[in-house]
């Protein structure tokens, strides 16, 4: 079975389809039929959107989530107690994009994989379809603590499909049905597989500006558990080479598995995290 999630991480997709970066303009411009820029950045907010970088381009994202608010002065409105997590990102074609990343959080290492499949096209296919795999592996975990962990236990998987559609030239939506896999749970009557849909968007400002913002439903969490399902609100910023991303969110670790099925924060006490998302073009 292990080795059946290997293949699955592993082995994306076909895909097709070519994009250049530096075209994505901020239009209802299509470029060979096909309708760009439904989203400026590679993230809506915690979920991927459907972006990805262009051939041969170089992309390094700086994801930041400050602690809770909620605690005021004495973490100086969670500024003591900041996530950060570093991404970067190369792209194989236009089409086709390979990711390694580190976080603090739980000093996770990703790799990933991400495949556009389907474009929208002007007057044509109503949406973009994009793959999106990782594998991840939890350094944290304490021998010490759990004595039988193996490093089987450490791994962690996703496969996620993203579907979005450019409804007009200010506002672009995002559907993500997500299956992820964790073979350490912290929760006893969790599932080690577990299931999500997401939920995203965009809608423009101003030439630059745009609001931002996803939702995460976790479809088998368990009924003890004390995790929350994401919800996340933010201003995209596009400046040249990066577009910088400043957000609140009750999700505090950034990695898919992790914003899914372990966020502790409440709206509705002001148990929320302050962040930002900064990607860097070279």
């Amino acid at each position: 079975m292990k080795t059946l999630w290997v293949l699955i991480i592993l082995l994306p997709m076909s895909f097709f389809a070519q994009e250049d970066l530096l075209d994505e303009i901020d239009t209802d411009s299509v470029s060979h039929s096909y309708t760009s820029a439904a989203f400026k950045g590679l993230k809506i907010v915690n979920f991927e959107s459907t972006k990805l970088v262009a051939k041969k381009e170089f992309t390094l994202v700086v994801a930041h989530r400050f602690g809770s608010v909620k605690n005021g002065f004495d973490t100086f409105f969670g500024l003591d107690d900041a996530v950060t997590r570093l991404n970067f990102i190369y792209g194989i074609s236009d089409g086709f994009n390979i990711g390694v990343s580190r976080s603090s959080y739980q000093k996770i290492y990703e790799g990933s994989l991400k495949y556009r499949l389907l474009r929208q096209e002007d007057n044509g296919f109503p949406f973009t379809l994009v793959g999106f795999n990782s594998i991840l592996i939890n350094t944290a975990l304490d021998e010490d603590n759990l004595p039988k962990l193996e490093f089987k236990h450490r791994l962690g998987y996703t496969v996620q499909m993203l579907i979005s559609r450019k409804m007009s030239e200010k506002l672009s939506l995002e559907f993500a049905p997500t299956f992820f896999h964790d073979n350490y749970v912290m929760i006893n009557d969790q599932d080690n597989s577990q299931f999500a849909l997401g939920f995203g968007g965009r809608y423009k400002l101003g030439k630059r500006w745009s609001l931002n913002a996803d939702y995460g439903w976790h479809l088998n969490r368990a009924s003890d558990s004390p995790f929350r399902n994401p919800l996340s609100i933010g201003i995209d910023l596009e400046t040249g080479g990066h577009v910088f991303q400043m957000h609140f969110t009750n999700a505090q670790p950034m990695n898919t598995n992790t914003f899914l099925g372990q966020s502790t924060g409440d709206w509705s006490e002001g148990d929320i995290y302050f962040g930002f998302n900064l990607s860097r073009v070279f």
